[in-house]
């Protein structure tokens, strides 16, 4: 073997670990948007499988309100989106204090207790919530939180809370939890449970989809609020890039038109839609246009 043979061999060797390495962690080289390289890039999560807000469309791509959100921020504000994770929701918290990964998106309710160990941007949504039941029930919106009705929550949620303290409280209701909400909803379908409580925004959306099969009886008004997740100090200075991207999302005229796509749209039709609409915010980096465009291809 010569000498620059077995100098070819050495660089393979070293770029073959570095390869390895690179591919063994969380940020790797795979992107959900890449802004540029000598940007930061963080890595996010969520659980996703909760539309409007975050769900997999017909593709395997990740879509929704808060994706698209956190997406234009990061163009705007500058720096790159990692790969997102996806977890149960229970495990969100605990792997966001364990520094797993840095934002956490997806519809969080801000609560003190949470405030406590994770630090919240500026609240974006009002959060009520919605009890559905079959449409052939003849529950109401009290019976179906008590006197022996099972009641499907995700696991972790505030609405997890509220039946856990209904239940501590003797009313006789039963909780069932879920990792994710659409189980519930299954559940629900199937006659396996009585109810479910859930977020208006998914409930809504649950409605639409099973017009014939579930029906709301009622509204819980909670006036809690939620946002995005950062590491308690946030140690890698997030915070002030995402209140900051929701602030410009509003005044350049962003925010209205993916309310109205993922909030009033014909979410059946994200598949051809981010299909059609994507390259303007993947490739030309152009969240507004990308919002008027999707807002046009959801609405129409």
């Amino acid at each position: 073997m010569n000498v620059r043979t077995a100098r070819q061999m050495v660089v393979g060797a070293v770029c073959l670990l570095l390869v390895m390495t690179i591919g063994s962690s969380a940020w790797a080289v795979e992107y959900d948007l890449f802004v540029g390289e000598d940007k930061p890039t963080f890595l996010a999560a969520t659980s996703w499988g909760a539309p409007p807000f975050v769900w997999v469309d017909e593709q395997g791509r990740y879509v929704g309100f808060d994706a698209d959100i956190l997406r234009s921020i990061a163009i705007i504000e500058g720096f790159n989106l990692a790969k997102p994770l996806d977890m149960d929701f229970a495990g969100l918290i605990p792997a966001l204090i364990a520094k797993k990964y840095d934002i956490f998106f997806g519809f969080i309710t801000i609560t003190e207790e949470r405030a406590e160990v994770i630090d919240f941007t500026d609240p974006y949504w009002e959060s009520t919530y919605l009890v559905l039941v079959r449409s052939d029930s003849d529950l109401n919106v009290v019976t179906a939180m008590c006197c022996g009705s099972k009641v499907g929550v995700q696991a972790g949620t505030t609405q997890h809370m509220i039946v856990k303290n209904l239940e501590e409280k003797g009313t006789g209701v039963i909780p069932a939890v879920y990792d994710r909400f659409i189980l519930s909803v299954m559940d629900l379908l199937q006659g396996r449970i009585d109810s479910i409580v859930l977020d208006t925004p998914f409930g809504e959306q649950y409605l639409k989809t099973y017009p014939d099969q579930l029906k709301k009886v009622g509204m819980l008004y909670t006036g809690e609020l939620t946002g995005m997740a950062v590491q308690k100090g946030d140690p890698k200075g997030i915070l002030p890039l995402l209140n900051d991207g929701f602030k410009k999302l509003k005044t350049m005229g962003i925010w209205q038109p993916l309310v109205n796509a993922y909030m009033t749209g014909d979410l059946s039709r994200i598949t051809d839609a981010v299909t059609e609409a994507g390259p303007l915010l993947f490739e030309d980096k152009d969240p507004l246009a990308y919002a008027l465009k999707l807002e046009e291809l959801m609405t129409q």
